[in-house]
């Protein structure tokens, strides 16, 4: 292979949400990159009816909120399809409980309810809107070679592109993480997410709940426009197959029933989705002229709905590392990466210590008494309460 010089500053690999964050954000800062996923970018969201709700969406926070309105995306989304989570009503499998408010926090939402397609759209439209970035998609990627200099990524259709850096954001099952030598898997839950949207009886006012439901997981709603909401049932896995394959009315009466019939019935506007859940953590997120963010870099439970705000807390820290880096000459440099890797090491590992954790605090039913007093004593206690808080708010 001749070593001629790098096509690019980086190649993003994966268009998800993180990969576009990362792209959009690194076009901001005039590096030069490529972004290659398997499917093409999508277009505008383009929602029209009233049940036309995607049933996956991301609960984001305002320090992520932030990060996208600077990249140009935030704004892009329309107004009428977000709803802020003004309370967070969280209880456990006895009579503990524990709510948080954004108003005892200072702030407009403790998150954001965003659904996936619109966000995807409003960031493709950052990405193209940026001049910088050459889009590779649909594209699919056959091998990966390491120069000392730059990563080699050979297509599907003959094509290669090569790079200072290769930046891993395609998921949990990451490609380039095992093109990288990484062979760390993910560790199942042997639990899956159950998704969908359902329209409600009583008015949600803004606020979300969860439950510790007694050896069936956790139970999250989250509110939408209007009266309707989307539900994460984090189920172990026999319980899982049965909810997915009940038909819509059985399952909005289970739900209803599961969440004690909170906001009245429920009437479901899309069909239910199944996604297996798993814990990942590697021994670096970094290797020879790659970087990994987001799903590809760790795996969390989505008790506390954290897992894309970890995804954006690491697109931010490796384009604010590049970009005080550029005067070295080498987005891959060794020095640069493994700066990257140090800032994230401690909020990712403290997301994880949580909710594995709180995951693994609610399966014995010898510590019902235990962990319910606990929840009781941080309710109780405003200060601890809102210190708990300030680390998914930032």
């Amino acid at each position: 292979m001749t070593a001629t010089r790098p096509n690019y500053d980086a190649i993003v690999l994966g268009a998800g949400p993180v990969g576009l964050c990362v792209a959009a954000a690194l076009a901001s800062e005039r590096f030069s990159l490529a972004l290659i996923d398997r499917a093409p970018l999508p277009g505008s969201a383009g929602a029209s009816g009233d049940d036309d709700w995607d049933h996956r969406v991301y609960a984001v926070s305002p320090g992520s909120a932030e990060f996208l309105r600077a990249i140009g995306a935030w704004q892009r989304l329309p107004a009428e399809r977000l709803t802020p989570i003004e309370v967070m009503d969280v209880r456990g499998d006895g009579d503990g409980a524990i709510a948080w408010s954004a108003y005892d926090q200072g702030e407009r939402a403790l998150a954001w309810i965003v659904e996936h397609r619109e966000l995807c759209a409003a960031l493709s439209e950052s990405v193209r809107r940026a001049g910088s970035v050459e889009i590779i998609a649909p594209a699919e990627p056959a091998s990966i070679a390491w120069r000392l200099d730059a990563a080699v990524l050979a297509l599907g259709d003959g094509r290669e592109v090569s790079a200072r850096l290769a930046i891993g954001a395609d998921g949990v099952r990451s490609w380039l993480r095992k093109g990288a030598g990484i062979a760390t898997e993910p560790r199942p839950y042997r639990q899956s997410a159950i998704v969908a949207n359902f329209i409600v009886e009583r008015a949600h006012r803004g606020r979300a709940f969860q439950w510790f439901l007694d050896g069936r997981g956790v139970l999250a709603w989250l509110p939408l426009p209007g009266s309707r909401i989307s539900i994460v049932w984090s189920a172990p896995d026999a319980l899982a197959t049965e909810l997915a394959a009940l038909d819509p009315a059985a399952l909005a009466e289970r739900v209803a029933e599961a969440g004690n019939h909170a906001l009245g019935g429920l009437r479901a506007i899309s069909p239910a989705t199944s996604f297996p859940l798993s814990f990942l953590r590697l021994p670096s997120v970094v290797a020879h002229r790659m970087a990994l963010v987001g799903d590809a870099a760790h795996g969390v439970h989505p008790l506390a709905g954290q897992g894309v705000n970890l995804g954006f807390g690491d697109a931010a820290a490796l384009v604010r590392v590049l970009a005080a880096g550029r005067g070295i000459g080498d987005a891959g440099a060794a020095l640069v990466l493994e700066r990257y890797a140090r800032k994230r090491a401690a909020p990712v590992f403290a997301m994880q210590f949580v909710t594995d954790g709180l995951s693994r605090l609610f399966e014995p039913p010898a510590l019902k008494r235990v962990r319910n007093a606990g929840m009781r004593a941080v309710g109780a206690l405003g200060p601890v309460r809102r210190l708990l808080a300030q680390g998914a708010l930032r």
